[in-house]
């Protein structure tokens, strides 16, 4: 791990002598000739800083107290050319982690105080980056898998879901992109605002654009009053445009303008209305295959990359599959009224070794099936009756 280190010294043949006695360590040293210059650079998050007490446009104190201000955890290291018991104790009292007196020793004692305070630095930075990877489970309880895969698509969903980001859902046919979306939008800012969630796919293309944007009255024959669209239905909240890759190419321009000009535009109507709405794609297609083909547009394909998500098929997802077959047989039972039934051994081992080419989807209509054939309260491989594709 690099540290950035900054030099705060006016003195040019000094702060020289300072970077050539701290050039030994893995460090990305900057030198800053005067404070005004160096606190117009501090938002670029240095880990340790020098500074020299007497500088020519601020005091060393007063930029001392800036740095703190800005962020504590900044490393300050205090260069002086006399020793005053009270600037020593006043530095220490503004968060300086070391105070050194311009003398032969100095820059000896600059390289061991630099490195003694970056080790703290450094061991936060380990923290927070171990954190940043543990997930929090109980926020997504609806979504079961423990596997390698599933916990990388968790730590994906916790990054991306306090932001505003555009999120683009890619995977298989029945991997779950829906629920995932949906973990998106119960974790981020919006959670108290709509949801809404429309299968483009589901939708005949006449008829899409109306259950989009709205129309105002009269503006097609039967059109009696005005209508909302889903995108105002999710205004301050978060609108999942799932299958978008069935989206007829004509539409595809005026979704383009919705996600530049943040407004939409009912049928029959000249007004814009402004929309504060977040925005989550899905597709199991490959959009840039649809690209070459020409059925979708290249500035829309780009455009709604965003941050990317991709779901694994259950056949990669190892135990994964014995967990979500455990809970939809617990759910099956529930609905129809049968005694809790358990997976016996022979059956996990079947349900291993399957496909799963319909992934999660399959697997659902696999453990109905189950609940409602078997006798016994064990369901084993024989009770087991997978869907051949024809």
């Amino acid at each position: 791990m690099i540290n950035k280190v900054f030099i705060v010294e006016d003195n040019i043949m000094y702060a020289q002598l300072m970077k050539q006695a701290l050039n030994g360590e893995p460090y990305e040293i900057e030198i800053f000739h005067n404070a005004q210059d160096f606190l117009d650079n501090l938002h670029r998050n240095p880990d340790a800083v020098t500074i020299d007490y007497m500088l020519p446009d601020l005091s060393g104190m007063e930029v001392l107290k800036r740095v703190q201000e800005y962020n504590s955890d900044i490393s300050c290291v205090f260069l002086s050319g006399q020793e005053d018991v009270n600037k020593v104790v006043e530095a220490y009292n503004n968060g300086v982690k070391s105070y050194i007196v311009k003398n032969d020793n100095a820059l000896v004692e600059l390289k061991q105080a630099v490195k003694n305070s970056l080790s703290t630095v450094t061991l936060k930075k380990e923290v927070a980056l171990l954190n940043e990877e543990i997930v929090d489970r109980s926020k997504y309880s609806k979504i079961i898998g423990n596997s390698t895969a599933m916990m990388r698509v968790l730590k994906l969903i916790q990054r991306v879901e306090k932001t505003d980001t555009l999120v683009m859902i890619t995977g298989d046919s029945g991997t779950g992109k829906e629920l995932i979306a949906e973990a998106i939008h119960m974790n981020s800012n919006r959670r108290r605002k709509p949801y809404v969630a429309i299968n483009i796919a589901a939708i005949p293309a006449n008829l899409l654009e109306d259950e989009l944007f709205g129309h105002e009255r009269g503006a097609f024959t039967g059109a009696s009053g005005k209508r909302k669209g889903r995108f105002e239905e999710a205004d301050g909240g978060t609108i999942f445009l799932d299958e978008i890759g069935e989206m007829d190419v004509l539409l595809q321009t005026k979704l383009l303008r919705v996600l530049q000009e943040k407004t939409v535009t009912r049928l029959g109507s000249n007004k814009n209305i402004k929309l504060d709405v977040r925005i989550i794609c899905a597709t199991n297609k490959s959009l840039g295959e649809q690209v070459k083909k020409g059925n979708f547009r290249e500035d829309l394909y780009y455009r709604i990359q965003g941050f990317l998500i991709h779901l694994p098929k259950l056949k990669d997802r190892g135990g994964d599959v014995i967990l979500l077959a455990d809970h939809f047989l617990k759910i099956y039972c529930e609905k129809h009224g049968l005694p809790p039934k358990s997976i016996g051994e022979s059956a996990k081992q079947a349900l291993l070794s399957h496909p799963f080419s319909g992934n999660v989807r399959e697997l659902i209509a696999l453990m109905e099936r189950c609940v409602l054939m078997s006798d016994g309260n064990t369901i084993e491989s024989e009770n087991l009756i997978f869907s051949d594709v024809i």
